[in-house]
């Protein structure tokens, strides 16, 4: 890829600060490692949006962008920011079917496309990623699962690539996105000194599943998974089955599936490993509290059922995951 390269960052009225200014800082402070060792900077950095100037952020603080460039984004990197849903273009408007028409287009020529957080949906909506795998915020999975079927959006990672196709969680992971592009354009080195300025990881331990503690904050507070929660959290030491879940809540088994999966869009088991994994989370962010303790409070038993499931689930082992939360 030629330098500099060109990083052309999408945003609307709406969109979440971070989402936008996160990245950005990512490739200035590139530019700056690299006029710090005498050398000219890798990136040049545009702010993009509908008709230009200054667009406000859902924080209420505007940035000043410059109009839609005509002839695309050819050979450079398109960013598309987040933003609340209600205020992501859609198809329900002119002004956004006409810019998910300039996303279509400037997206073929381009050498990346990447998106930050509900990004992902302006990308979709566009057509963009059919057939490919993706991710969002937590938050809004389900949500892009049900719009957009035919993509394979994964659920915990914090940034994913399908070919040209860059997609990330939640907010601050558009930063972790920005980094791997530098490493990708510039080496490991170079990230990590932007990393290191930028008092970062370089790569996050574990997924995004460690920062969304909380089932019950998705579900209804009279619903079917909020009863079984509260059934269930003064019981985790013990061996539970399905049997005796659907029995707490006086359903049969295969009610309570439909419901779990109608509320919370989980399996019992999966709710079980869930709140346990939430809970040795909590455990081992105590002072004192050894791996062995939390494997053996949280009901997992022994220490290596603790250590497969938060390498299967979170992508760290117990004792890395205490060594940055705890």
């Amino acid at each position: 890829m030629p330098f500099p390269i060109d990083i052309w960052l999408l945003v609307f009225p709406g969109f979440v600060l971070l989402d936008a200014t996160g990245p950005l800082q990512v490739f200035a402070s590139a530019n700056d490692e690299a006029r710090d060792a005498g050398l000219p900077p890798p990136y040049r950095i545009h702010v993009i949006a509908a008709g230009g100037g200054a667009v406000t952020s859902s924080a209420g603080v505007a940035l000043v962008a410059a109009p839609l460039p005509r002839r695309g984004v050819s050979g450079g990197t398109l960013i598309v920011s987040g933003a609340g849903t209600a205020d992501l273009p859609s198809d329900a408007s002119t002004e956004g079917r006409a810019l998910l028409r300039w996303v279509a287009r400037a997206a073929g020529p381009a050498a990346r496309c990447c998106s930050v957080c509900t990004g992902a949906f302006v990308l979709a909506r566009a057509g963009l990623l059919d057939g490919r795998r993706a991710v969002t915020h937590w938050q809004d999975v389900a949500a892009l699962r049900t719009e957009h079927p035919a993509i394979a959006v994964q659920d915990d990672a914090i940034h994913v690539k399908d070919g040209k196709f860059h997609t990330s969680a939640g907010i601050s992971a558009g930063m972790d996105l920005a980094l791997s592009l530098v490493e990708q354009d510039l080496g490991r080195e170079a990230a990590l000194a932007v990393a290191r300025r930028m008092v970062l990881f370089l790569k996050r331990p574990g997924g995004q599943r460690q920062f969304s503690t909380e089932l019950l904050a998705q579900s209804e507070t009279d619903g079917v998974g909020t009863k079984l929660i509260a059934w269930l959290r003064p019981r985790l030491q013990l061996a539970i089955d399905v049997e005796q879940m659907a029995a707490a809540c006086a359903l049969s088994v295969r009610t309570l599936h439909r419901r779990l999966r109608e509320e919370l869009d989980v399996t019992p088991a999966q709710l079980l490993a869930q709140l346990r994994m939430e809970l040795a989370c909590q455990l081992l962010e105590r002072p004192g509290m050894t791996v062995k303790q939390a494997a053996r409070r949280s009901g997992h038993g022994s220490e290596y059922n603790l250590r497969r499931a938060f390498v299967l689930r979170l992508g760290v082992l117990p004792s890395e995951y205490q060594a940055r939360f705890g």
